[in-house]
């Protein structure tokens, strides 16, 4: 007989693991309506014309495309210039590669309806095509929320502020919130002389925490750059200090260029806001680079404690023409997003899960025979309307069976009747080894925490 598998990079999530993972999604929608966003859902498959092309060369590589059915794939072939309209022709939709193309997707399809700004929250999975490891996944949940239609820059540290809420409701301490600017990225590529080169700049950079200092320089000598112009890139990029110590030497730095300006300014405005607190404050940092092409102004990513081998668990960014790909040109947004498998590993490493995100049935409830079920169901549904998560054994097999398939769930009470004690019920905390009798009426006001 084969053996049964799953695709290589996907999972099963058993009850326990999608508690927790319940427990996160629900900590950060509550959240996400608590700052005024919206929900919305968009198809798991998108057209590949509307995908390809918005995540630079790499990203394009990831999208998983879905090979066209019930037509003659041979008679669109023939149709095909090249190898890019091949893809096309053979097929036509893809996998959703990201949360944010297809809300301006949806933006664009739907602008006559929304009222901007627009604010609103996703939570759905998302593929790509990527070498699965650890925290590396090519099917995961992305849950992401953005404001289109605002240019303001209070956006950003409200979005700022939602990490820092839902990360402390977690229980997570120590992880970063390390933001930086595009702008300032376009700033260094004029700095070096070869502002064309930005993009290709902007992607050796973004791989720093991956290749390391030599691996920067040797992808950036292989995109073009000369030894001099690479030493002004590494030599940006580590400027250190405290926040207003980088800006202050950035302001230096970018001095001609108006752009990189713009981009201190930005970020002084958003590291420099005492208008919310934080319980973990952000921090520039300019290796930070997000190689996506579409973001333009402010660049967030949120990395896991230190004690942690996982790296980022969050991120997002500013784009002021993401609706221009689509022909809606002029609208500026700003998004993050939350890695959630990264997060669960995260929470589950460092065993922060608390207990009622694990608990399931609290309550198992047995009965001798047919002729006591009635009075079982009744007994069991004053429990469940305490809002105590309630099991009736349908099975009627032997008590001590009954029992040890509730100390196998890990089920904290079991509840019985029996057939010589009319008019009692009985109750076992198995965990703290008690037992109680207690008549019908008293079973309201019975504690089961």
């Amino acid at each position: 007989m084969k053996k049964l598998s799953i695709p290589q990079g996907t999972r099963d999530f058993g009850p326990d693991v999608v508690r927790k993972r319940n427990y996160i999604f629900a900590t950060i929608r509550k959240t996400f309506e608590l700052y005024g966003f919206q929900p919305l859902e968009t198809p798991a498959m998108e057209n590949t014309s509307t995908l390809l092309g918005k995540y630079g060369d790499e990203g394009d590589r990831l999208i998983f495309k879905i090979l066209n059915n019930g037509e003659s794939i041979y008679g669109q072939a023939q149709m095909a210039k090249d190898a890019h309209e091949l893809g096309l022709l053979l097929c036509e939709k893809a996998l959703k590669y990201d949360l944010t193309i297809p809300f301006a997707r949806y933006v664009v399809m739907n602008q006559g309806k929304l009222v901007l700004p627009f604010k609103r929250y996703q939570i759905q999975p998302v593929w790509r095509g990527d070498r699965p490891q650890r925290g590396r996944y090519r099917e995961f949940y992305q849950c992401d929320a953005d404001v289109i239609g605002s240019n303001s820059l209070l956006n950003e540290i409200e979005l700022l502020k939602i990490y820092d809420t839902v990360l402390t409701e977690l229980g997570l301490k120590g992880y970063q919130l390390k933001i930086n600017n595009r702008k300032i990225l376009t700033g260094l590529a004029e700095l070096v002389g070869r502002p064309e080169l930005m993009t290709e700049i902007t992607v050796a950079i973004d791989k720093l925490d991956k290749i390391g200092d030599s691996g920067v320089r040797q992808e950036l000598a292989e995109r073009g750059l000369l030894p001099a112009e690479i030493d002004t890139v590494m030599n940006f990029i580590a400027v250190d200090g405290t926040n207003d110590e980088k800006l202050a030497q950035l302001t230096q730095l970018l001095a001609a260029s108006e752009t990189g300006l713009k981009g201190v300014e930005e970020l002084r405005f958003i590291a420099g806001s005492q208008l919310i607190p934080f319980n973990e404050a952000p921090v520039i940092d300019l290796t930070l680079a997000r190689g996506l092409n579409y973001y333009t102004g402010m660049i967030v990513e949120v990395k896991a404690p230190a004690t942690v081998n996982m790296g980022s668990i969050g991120g997002g960014g500013r784009y002021d023409d993401l609706t221009g790909l689509f022909g809606l040109p002029g609208i500026s947004g700003v998004g993050i997003s939350f890695g959630v498998d990264r997060i669960y590993d995260v929470l589950e490493e460092l065993q922060l899960f608390p207990a009622e995100a694990q608990q399931g049935t609290q309550v198992l409830f047995f009965y001798p025979g047919e002729n006591r079920l009635a009075e079982a169901f009744g007994y069991v549904s004053q429990i469940r309307a305490k809002g105590v998560i309630t099991e009736l054994y349908a099975e009627n097999i032997k008590q001590d069976k009954q029992y040890k398939y509730a100390e196998k769930r890990g089920i904290p009470f079991i509840a019985y009747v029996e057939d010589n004690e009319p008019g009692t019920i009985f109750i076992k905390n198995i965990p703290n080894k008690q037992r109680f009798a207690i008549k019908p009426e008293e079973l309201a006001a019975f504690d089961f925490s």
